[in-house]
Protein backbone atom coordinates (compact mmCIF):
# COMPACT_ATOMS: atom_id res chain seq x y z
CA UNK A 1 0.00 0.00 0.00
CA UNK A 2 1.25 3.50 -0.82
CA UNK A 3 0.65 6.76 1.00
CA UNK A 4 1.30 9.75 -1.27
CA UNK A 5 3.77 7.54 -3.23
CA UNK A 6 6.13 7.50 -0.29
CA UNK A 7 5.41 4.36 1.78
CA UNK A 8 6.14 0.81 0.71
CA UNK A 9 5.17 -2.24 2.76
CA UNK A 10 4.65 -1.48 6.43
CA UNK A 11 3.44 -3.54 9.33
CA UNK A 12 -0.12 -2.83 10.39
CA UNK A 13 1.09 -0.97 13.48
CA UNK A 14 3.72 0.93 11.51
CA UNK A 15 1.20 1.91 8.85
CA UNK A 16 -1.31 3.13 11.43
CA UNK A 17 1.39 5.18 13.12
CA UNK A 18 2.47 6.68 9.79
CA UNK A 19 -1.11 7.56 8.81
CA UNK A 20 -1.71 9.30 12.12
CA UNK A 21 1.56 11.24 12.03
CA UNK A 22 1.87 12.07 8.32
CA UNK A 23 1.21 15.66 7.17
CA UNK A 24 -0.95 16.48 4.18
CA UNK A 25 0.94 16.29 0.89
CA UNK A 26 2.60 19.52 -0.10
CA UNK A 27 1.21 21.27 -3.15
CA UNK A 28 3.19 22.88 -5.92
CA UNK A 29 2.66 26.46 -7.09
CA UNK A 30 2.13 26.23 -10.84
CA UNK A 31 1.09 29.80 -11.63
CA UNK A 32 -0.26 33.04 -10.22
CA UNK A 33 -3.21 35.38 -10.60
CA UNK A 34 -2.31 38.39 -12.76
CA UNK A 35 -5.81 39.93 -12.97
CA UNK A 36 -8.63 39.55 -10.45
CA UNK A 37 -12.00 41.27 -10.62
CA UNK A 38 -14.52 40.68 -7.85
CA UNK A 39 -15.20 37.07 -6.82
CA UNK A 40 -12.42 34.71 -7.92
CA UNK A 41 -12.26 31.64 -5.69
CA UNK A 42 -10.05 28.62 -5.15
CA UNK A 43 -12.31 25.68 -4.34
CA UNK A 44 -11.26 22.86 -2.03
CA UNK A 45 -14.16 20.54 -1.28
CA UNK A 46 -16.90 22.53 0.46
CA UNK A 47 -14.61 25.46 1.31
CA UNK A 48 -13.64 28.42 -0.86
CA UNK A 49 -10.97 31.11 -0.56
CA UNK A 50 -10.78 34.43 -2.38
CA UNK A 51 -7.82 34.74 -4.78
CA UNK A 52 -6.04 38.08 -4.95
CA UNK A 53 -3.62 39.45 -7.55
CA UNK A 54 -0.23 37.79 -7.05
CA UNK A 55 -1.62 34.77 -5.22
CA UNK A 56 -0.29 31.41 -6.31
CA UNK A 57 -2.31 28.84 -8.21
CA UNK A 58 -1.70 25.29 -7.04
CA UNK A 59 -1.56 21.94 -8.81
CA UNK A 60 -4.88 20.01 -8.82
CA UNK A 61 -6.77 23.16 -7.88
CA UNK A 62 -10.19 24.38 -9.02
CA UNK A 63 -10.69 28.09 -9.76
CA UNK A 64 -14.17 29.59 -10.03
CA UNK A 65 -15.37 33.09 -10.92
CA UNK A 66 -18.63 34.65 -9.81
CA UNK A 67 -21.06 36.79 -11.76
CA UNK A 68 -19.57 40.13 -12.88
CA UNK A 69 -16.14 38.62 -12.16
CA UNK A 70 -13.09 37.64 -14.20
CA UNK A 71 -9.47 36.58 -13.82
CA UNK A 72 -6.30 35.95 -15.80
CA UNK A 73 -3.91 33.30 -14.57
CA UNK A 74 -0.30 33.10 -15.74
CA UNK A 75 1.19 29.63 -15.47
CA UNK A 76 4.83 28.85 -14.72
CA UNK A 77 5.57 28.29 -18.43
CA UNK A 78 3.87 31.63 -19.26
CA UNK A 79 0.66 30.06 -20.51
CA UNK A 80 -2.08 32.68 -20.03
CA UNK A 81 -5.59 31.56 -19.03
CA UNK A 82 -8.36 34.16 -18.98
CA UNK A 83 -11.71 33.32 -17.38
CA UNK A 84 -14.92 35.29 -17.82
CA UNK A 85 -17.87 35.45 -15.41
CA UNK A 86 -19.32 32.25 -13.92
CA UNK A 87 -16.44 30.10 -15.17
CA UNK A 88 -14.96 27.00 -13.54
CA UNK A 89 -11.54 25.62 -14.38
CA UNK A 90 -9.55 22.76 -12.86
CA UNK A 91 -5.80 22.24 -13.22
CA UNK A 92 -6.11 18.48 -13.39
CA UNK A 93 -2.46 17.58 -13.75
CA UNK A 94 0.87 19.35 -14.08
CA UNK A 95 4.23 17.63 -14.48
CA UNK A 96 7.32 19.84 -14.79
CA UNK A 97 10.32 19.27 -17.03
CA UNK A 98 11.95 22.23 -15.28
CA UNK A 99 10.67 25.31 -13.49
CA UNK A 100 9.49 27.02 -16.70
CA UNK A 101 8.36 24.08 -18.86
CA UNK A 102 5.72 21.41 -18.44
CA UNK A 103 6.10 17.84 -19.60
CA UNK A 104 2.35 17.51 -19.15
CA UNK A 105 -0.40 19.95 -18.24
CA UNK A 106 -4.09 19.05 -18.24
CA UNK A 107 -6.71 21.79 -17.93
CA UNK A 108 -10.39 21.02 -17.51
CA UNK A 109 -12.71 23.87 -18.49
CA UNK A 110 -15.97 22.79 -16.91
CA UNK A 111 -18.16 25.80 -17.64
CA UNK A 112 -17.88 29.39 -18.81
CA UNK A 113 -15.83 31.44 -21.27
CA UNK A 114 -12.05 31.16 -21.56
CA UNK A 115 -9.09 32.41 -23.56
CA UNK A 116 -6.05 30.12 -23.68
CA UNK A 117 -2.63 31.28 -24.92
CA UNK A 118 0.14 28.68 -24.97
CA UNK A 119 3.40 29.31 -23.14
CA UNK A 120 6.92 27.93 -23.52
CA UNK A 121 6.21 24.20 -23.07
CA UNK A 122 6.20 21.73 -25.93
CA UNK A 123 2.77 21.98 -27.54
CA UNK A 124 2.18 18.23 -27.10
CA UNK A 125 2.29 18.80 -23.34
CA UNK A 126 -1.06 20.63 -23.32
CA UNK A 127 -4.34 18.78 -22.95
CA UNK A 128 -7.52 20.84 -22.65
CA UNK A 129 -10.88 19.22 -22.00
CA UNK A 130 -14.48 20.32 -21.59
CA UNK A 131 -17.37 17.96 -20.78
CA UNK A 132 -17.85 17.49 -24.54
CA UNK A 133 -14.43 17.99 -26.14
CA UNK A 134 -10.73 17.22 -26.03
CA UNK A 135 -8.49 19.88 -27.57
CA UNK A 136 -4.93 19.45 -28.76
CA UNK A 137 -2.94 22.61 -29.44
CA UNK A 138 -0.02 23.64 -31.61
CA UNK A 139 1.28 27.14 -30.82
CA UNK A 140 -2.18 28.41 -30.25
CA UNK A 141 -4.50 31.12 -29.01
CA UNK A 142 -7.97 29.68 -28.46
CA UNK A 143 -11.30 31.06 -27.27
CA UNK A 144 -13.38 28.35 -25.61
CA UNK A 145 -17.00 28.47 -24.44
CA UNK A 146 -18.22 25.52 -22.37
CA UNK A 147 -21.96 25.40 -21.76
CA UNK A 148 -24.45 22.70 -20.89
CA UNK A 149 -24.89 20.71 -24.08
CA UNK A 150 -22.45 22.72 -26.19
CA UNK A 151 -18.75 23.58 -26.54
CA UNK A 152 -17.44 26.23 -28.96
CA UNK A 153 -13.72 26.37 -29.79
CA UNK A 154 -12.57 29.38 -31.82
CA UNK A 155 -9.03 29.56 -33.22
CA UNK A 156 -7.40 32.98 -33.10
CA UNK A 157 -3.82 31.93 -33.89
CA UNK A 158 -1.87 28.74 -34.60
CA UNK A 159 -3.66 25.43 -35.05
CA UNK A 160 -5.68 22.99 -32.99
CA UNK A 161 -7.38 19.60 -33.13
CA UNK A 162 -10.83 19.33 -31.55
CA UNK A 163 -12.39 15.93 -30.83
CA UNK A 164 -15.66 14.73 -29.35
CA UNK A 165 -15.64 12.16 -26.55
CA UNK A 166 -16.36 9.56 -29.26
CA UNK A 167 -13.15 10.63 -31.08
CA UNK A 168 -14.72 12.39 -34.04
CA UNK A 169 -12.21 15.14 -34.78
CA UNK A 170 -11.79 18.24 -36.91
CA UNK A 171 -8.73 20.43 -37.48
CA UNK A 172 -8.66 24.19 -36.98
CA UNK A 173 -5.92 25.71 -39.15
CA UNK A 174 -6.98 29.27 -40.03
CA UNK A 175 -7.82 32.19 -37.76
CA UNK A 176 -11.58 32.20 -37.32
CA UNK A 177 -11.95 28.44 -37.75
CA UNK A 178 -14.44 27.28 -35.13
CA UNK A 179 -15.54 23.87 -33.89
CA UNK A 180 -19.05 23.59 -32.46
CA UNK A 181 -19.83 20.42 -30.50
CA UNK A 182 -23.45 19.84 -29.50
CA UNK A 183 -24.88 17.08 -27.34
CA UNK A 184 -28.40 15.83 -27.91
CA UNK A 185 -28.93 15.20 -24.20
CA UNK A 186 -28.30 12.58 -21.51
CA UNK A 187 -26.83 9.51 -23.16
CA UNK A 188 -27.18 11.17 -26.54
CA UNK A 189 -24.57 11.37 -29.26
CA UNK A 190 -22.47 14.50 -29.70
CA UNK A 191 -22.13 16.09 -33.12
CA UNK A 192 -19.29 18.32 -34.30
CA UNK A 193 -19.21 20.83 -37.13
CA UNK A 194 -16.74 23.39 -38.42
CA UNK A 195 -17.33 26.96 -39.51
CA UNK A 196 -15.21 30.03 -40.24
CA UNK A 197 -18.02 32.31 -39.07
CA UNK A 198 -17.84 31.95 -35.30
CA UNK A 199 -21.10 32.48 -33.38
CA UNK A 200 -19.08 33.58 -30.33
CA UNK A 201 -15.57 34.70 -29.37
CA UNK A 202 -13.97 35.73 -26.06
CA UNK A 203 -13.43 39.25 -27.47
CA UNK A 204 -16.81 40.31 -26.10
CA UNK A 205 -15.58 39.36 -22.61
CA UNK A 206 -12.25 41.22 -22.79
CA UNK A 207 -13.82 44.37 -21.38
CA UNK A 208 -14.92 42.56 -18.21
CA UNK A 209 -11.65 43.53 -16.48
CA UNK A 210 -8.63 45.68 -17.31
CA UNK A 211 -5.82 43.51 -18.65
CA UNK A 212 -7.99 40.41 -18.95
CA UNK A 213 -6.95 39.78 -22.56
CA UNK A 214 -3.31 40.87 -22.21
CA UNK A 215 -0.53 38.28 -22.31
CA UNK A 216 2.31 38.44 -19.81
CA UNK A 217 5.25 36.29 -18.76
CA UNK A 218 5.39 34.41 -15.49
CA UNK A 219 7.12 36.70 -13.04
CA UNK A 220 8.57 34.19 -10.56
CA UNK A 221 11.90 32.43 -11.02
CA UNK A 222 10.53 29.00 -10.12
CA UNK A 223 7.44 27.26 -8.77
CA UNK A 224 7.35 27.29 -4.99
CA UNK A 225 6.50 24.30 -2.80
CA UNK A 226 3.75 25.22 -0.35
CA UNK A 227 4.61 23.18 2.75
CA UNK A 228 4.54 23.52 6.53
CA UNK A 229 8.09 22.18 6.91
CA UNK A 230 7.02 18.94 8.54
CA UNK A 231 8.20 16.90 5.55
CA UNK A 232 11.42 18.65 4.48
CA UNK A 233 12.55 15.74 2.29
CA UNK A 234 9.35 15.66 0.25
CA UNK A 235 9.31 11.87 0.52
CA UNK A 236 5.65 11.65 1.46
CA UNK A 237 4.53 13.17 -1.82
CA UNK A 238 7.00 11.58 -4.17
CA UNK A 239 9.00 14.73 -4.92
Amino acid sequence: MNFCNGFGSLSAIGLLTALMAAPACAQTRVGEAAVVKNEVLRVAGPSTTQIEVGDGVLRDETVRTGSDSATRLVMADSTNLSLGPNATLKLDRTVFDDEHHYREVAIRMTSGAFRFVTGHSDKAAYKITTPLATIGVRGTTLDILSQRGQTIVNLRDGAASVCTVSFECIQLTRPGDTAIITSSGAGGRSTIKKTNTPPWTFAATCGAAAGLCNTTQYADAAPVIVDDGSDPTGMLCGR
